[in-house]
């Protein structure tokens, strides 16, 4: 399993795609937007499920962390089951975040990523983008890190996604 943890618009997902292309092995991929895209159209916007804010803020709600816990829980599955899976993630809290898929890992080999980009450079891409509430990639490029032990760390400030791809896949064993 790898594990990408980065804040919004830092390049996550093009690595992913990217590793997809350069790992021999067919790998699946996950990340916390699909996650917010399969949930109620009513758990978005609520207190109890995913709210966001309009400075670029994320807070979440118990139902909001149930559901995550029970997909957390059903990808490690996959994992049991033999699948090879690449996530894609924004730790909102930080180290807390990694603690919960490190307890749904129970012992399973993860290679833990940090995809760090510049704020200015993430909120250059969340403008471009347009599908992403304004400030939320300021205010994710940090705080998402804090706390967090990577196995390597990558930063597309300056790297584009299939280097950085090739140097997470050199440490995939």
């Amino acid at each position: 399993m790898i594990i990408l943890n980065g804040g919004s618009s830092s390049g996550k997902s093009g690595i992913v795609r990217c590793l997809q292309d350069v790992l021999p092995d067919p790998w699946l991929t996950f990340g916390c937007d699909s996650f917010v895209d399969a949930l109620p159209a009513k758990m978005q916007a609520s207190d109890d499920g995913i709210a966001f804010a309009e400075d670029g803020g994320v807070s979440v709600g118990a139902d909001f962390l149930a559901l995550e816990a029970a997909w957390r829980e059903g990808v490690v599955a996959m994992v049991h089951a033999g699948a090879r899976v690449i996530i894609d993630d924004v730790f909102l809290g930080g180290a807390d975040s990694q603690r919960r898929w490190r307890k749904a890992l129970d012992g399973l080999p993860a290679l833990w990523v940090g995809v760090r980009c510049e704020a200015a450079v993430a909120s250059g891409r969340e403008l471009v983008r347009g599908d992403r509430v304004h400030g939320m990639a300021a205010s994710q490029a940090t705080v998402v890190h804090e706390g967090v032990s990577y196995d390597l760390e990558v930063d597309t400030t300056h790297t584009e996604s299939l280097v950085c791809a090739r140097t997470i896949a050199t440490h995939v064993g």
